[in-house]
Protein backbone atom coordinates (compact mmCIF):
# COMPACT_ATOMS: atom_id res chain seq x y z
CA UNK A 1 0.00 0.00 0.00
CA UNK A 2 1.40 3.54 -0.70
CA UNK A 3 1.58 6.17 2.17
CA UNK A 4 -1.45 7.93 0.26
CA UNK A 5 -3.64 4.24 1.04
CA UNK A 6 -2.40 3.90 4.21
CA UNK A 7 -3.43 7.34 5.44
CA UNK A 8 -7.07 6.47 4.03
CA UNK A 9 -6.98 3.02 5.63
CA UNK A 10 -6.38 5.18 9.20
CA UNK A 11 -9.24 7.58 8.60
CA UNK A 12 -11.29 4.42 7.61
CA UNK A 13 -10.87 2.64 10.68
CA UNK A 14 -11.02 5.64 12.66
CA UNK A 15 -14.93 6.01 12.09
CA UNK A 16 -15.62 3.85 14.65
CA UNK A 17 -13.68 5.42 17.83
CA UNK A 18 -14.76 8.86 16.40
CA UNK A 19 -18.52 7.92 16.83
CA UNK A 20 -18.20 6.37 20.00
CA UNK A 21 -16.19 9.39 21.49
CA UNK A 22 -19.10 11.46 19.97
CA UNK A 23 -21.78 9.39 21.84
CA UNK A 24 -19.58 9.45 24.64
CA UNK A 25 -19.01 13.54 24.66
CA UNK A 26 -22.98 13.64 24.21
CA UNK A 27 -22.97 12.39 28.06
CA UNK A 28 -20.25 13.21 30.42
CA UNK A 29 -21.09 16.00 32.87
CA UNK A 30 -17.43 15.69 34.51
CA UNK A 31 -13.55 14.87 33.52
CA UNK A 32 -14.23 15.89 30.12
CA UNK A 33 -10.90 16.22 29.29
CA UNK A 34 -9.68 13.34 31.27
CA UNK A 35 -12.48 11.17 29.59
CA UNK A 36 -11.71 12.45 26.20
CA UNK A 37 -7.71 11.70 26.54
CA UNK A 38 -8.56 8.18 27.90
CA UNK A 39 -11.08 7.34 25.27
CA UNK A 40 -8.59 8.49 22.55
CA UNK A 41 -5.78 7.20 24.19
CA UNK A 42 -7.18 3.80 24.28
CA UNK A 43 -8.76 3.68 20.94
CA UNK A 44 -5.71 5.14 19.43
CA UNK A 45 -3.58 1.73 21.36
CA UNK A 46 -5.82 -0.72 20.47
CA UNK A 47 -6.14 0.38 16.85
CA UNK A 48 -2.73 0.55 16.56
CA UNK A 49 -1.98 -2.59 18.37
CA UNK A 50 -4.37 -4.56 16.32
CA UNK A 51 -3.13 -4.59 12.81
CA UNK A 52 0.36 -5.80 14.40
CA UNK A 53 -1.32 -8.95 15.53
CA UNK A 54 -3.11 -9.35 12.47
CA UNK A 55 0.16 -9.03 10.67
CA UNK A 56 2.44 -11.38 12.49
CA UNK A 57 -0.24 -14.34 13.13
CA UNK A 58 -2.12 -13.90 10.48
CA UNK A 59 -3.14 -17.50 9.79
CA UNK A 60 -3.21 -18.67 13.75
CA UNK A 61 -5.49 -15.75 14.91
CA UNK A 62 -7.40 -15.40 11.75
CA UNK A 63 -8.99 -18.78 11.72
CA UNK A 64 -9.97 -18.53 15.79
CA UNK A 65 -11.07 -14.68 15.84
CA UNK A 66 -12.77 -13.57 12.82
CA UNK A 67 -15.75 -16.01 12.63
CA UNK A 68 -16.97 -14.42 16.12
CA UNK A 69 -15.94 -10.85 15.51
CA UNK A 70 -18.68 -9.24 14.30
CA UNK A 71 -20.52 -11.23 17.42
CA UNK A 72 -18.33 -9.80 19.87
CA UNK A 73 -18.24 -6.03 18.56
CA UNK A 74 -22.02 -6.46 18.69
CA UNK A 75 -22.25 -7.58 21.89
CA UNK A 76 -20.04 -4.98 23.49
CA UNK A 77 -21.47 -1.79 21.64
CA UNK A 78 -24.71 -3.49 22.58
CA UNK A 79 -23.79 -3.65 26.41
CA UNK A 80 -22.50 -0.18 26.27
CA UNK A 81 -25.64 1.26 24.28
CA UNK A 82 -28.15 -0.32 26.49
CA UNK A 83 -26.63 0.61 29.34
CA UNK A 84 -26.67 4.07 27.95
CA UNK A 85 -30.42 4.02 27.28
CA UNK A 86 -30.65 2.65 30.74
CA UNK A 87 -29.17 4.82 33.03
CA UNK A 88 -31.32 7.57 30.97
CA UNK A 89 -34.76 6.17 31.59
CA UNK A 90 -33.69 5.05 35.12
CA UNK A 91 -33.82 8.51 37.10
CA UNK A 92 -35.32 11.18 37.40
CA UNK A 93 -32.71 13.41 36.86
CA UNK A 94 -29.81 12.12 34.94
CA UNK A 95 -26.56 10.16 36.83
CA UNK A 96 -23.32 11.22 35.02
CA UNK A 97 -22.08 8.70 32.86
CA UNK A 98 -19.82 7.00 34.90
CA UNK A 99 -16.30 5.77 32.56
CA UNK A 100 -14.44 2.98 33.88
CA UNK A 101 -11.49 1.50 33.22
CA UNK A 102 -13.16 -1.97 32.19
CA UNK A 103 -15.54 0.25 29.61
CA UNK A 104 -12.60 2.05 27.83
CA UNK A 105 -10.98 -1.20 27.26
CA UNK A 106 -14.23 -2.64 26.22
CA UNK A 107 -14.58 0.04 23.67
CA UNK A 108 -10.52 -0.05 22.96
CA UNK A 109 -11.54 -3.41 21.85
CA UNK A 110 -14.62 -3.05 20.55
CA UNK A 111 -13.72 -0.09 17.92
CA UNK A 112 -10.44 -2.18 16.50
CA UNK A 113 -11.55 -5.49 15.61
CA UNK A 114 -11.98 -4.19 12.18
CA UNK A 115 -7.64 -2.94 12.23
CA UNK A 116 -6.86 -6.51 12.89
CA UNK A 117 -8.00 -7.59 9.64
CA UNK A 118 -6.15 -4.47 8.32
CA UNK A 119 -2.88 -5.83 9.44
CA UNK A 120 -3.55 -8.80 7.61
CA UNK A 121 -4.20 -6.73 4.65
CA UNK A 122 -0.53 -4.77 5.49
CA UNK A 123 1.47 -8.05 5.69
CA UNK A 124 -0.21 -9.27 2.45
CA UNK A 125 0.36 -6.14 0.88
CA UNK A 126 4.35 -5.99 2.11
CA UNK A 127 3.31 -2.12 3.54
CA UNK A 128 5.13 -0.71 6.00
CA UNK A 129 4.20 -1.74 9.94
CA UNK A 130 5.83 0.82 11.72
CA UNK A 131 4.54 3.35 9.35
CA UNK A 132 1.18 2.06 9.14
CA UNK A 133 0.30 1.77 12.84
CA UNK A 134 2.00 4.84 13.66
CA UNK A 135 -0.25 6.66 11.22
CA UNK A 136 -3.41 4.16 12.29
CA UNK A 137 -2.82 5.20 16.17
CA UNK A 138 -2.27 8.63 15.67
CA UNK A 139 -5.37 8.97 13.44
CA UNK A 140 -8.06 7.58 15.31
CA UNK A 141 -6.31 9.49 18.31
CA UNK A 142 -7.09 12.88 16.59
CA UNK A 143 -10.46 11.49 15.62
CA UNK A 144 -11.36 10.34 19.01
CA UNK A 145 -10.41 13.58 20.15
CA UNK A 146 -12.76 15.17 17.75
CA UNK A 147 -15.40 12.79 18.02
CA UNK A 148 -15.59 13.66 21.64
CA UNK A 149 -15.54 17.80 21.96
CA UNK A 150 -18.18 17.76 18.83
CA UNK A 151 -20.61 15.85 21.07
CA UNK A 152 -19.84 17.80 24.11
CA UNK A 153 -20.56 20.72 21.82
CA UNK A 154 -24.23 19.40 21.34
CA UNK A 155 -24.72 19.18 25.13
CA UNK A 156 -26.93 22.47 24.83
CA UNK A 157 -29.94 19.69 24.08
CA UNK A 158 -31.41 17.85 27.31
CA UNK A 159 -29.00 15.85 28.91
CA UNK A 160 -31.52 12.05 29.09
CA UNK A 161 -32.44 12.98 25.37
CA UNK A 162 -28.86 13.10 24.35
CA UNK A 163 -27.87 10.13 26.88
CA UNK A 164 -30.40 7.76 25.21
CA UNK A 165 -29.12 9.20 21.61
CA UNK A 166 -25.67 8.01 23.00
CA UNK A 167 -27.30 5.01 23.35
CA UNK A 168 -28.70 4.55 20.04
CA UNK A 169 -26.12 5.47 18.45
CA UNK A 170 -23.76 2.48 19.88
CA UNK A 171 -26.52 -0.12 19.56
CA UNK A 172 -26.09 1.51 15.64
CA UNK A 173 -23.06 0.47 15.57
CA UNK A 174 -23.65 -3.11 17.25
CA UNK A 175 -26.44 -4.27 14.53
CA UNK A 176 -24.20 -2.62 11.91
CA UNK A 177 -21.62 -5.20 12.92
CA UNK A 178 -23.33 -7.85 12.12
CA UNK A 179 -24.32 -6.77 8.55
Amino acid sequence: MSYAEILLLAIALSIDACVVSFSYGLCITSKKRLTAIALAFTTGIFQAFMPVIGYFFTDKINNFIMPYSKWIVFIIFMYLGCTFIKEAKNKDSVKPLCVTIGSILLIGVATSIDAFSAGISLFLTKSPLLFSITTIGLVTFFNSILGFFSGFKCRQFNPKILQIFGGIILVFLAIKSLL
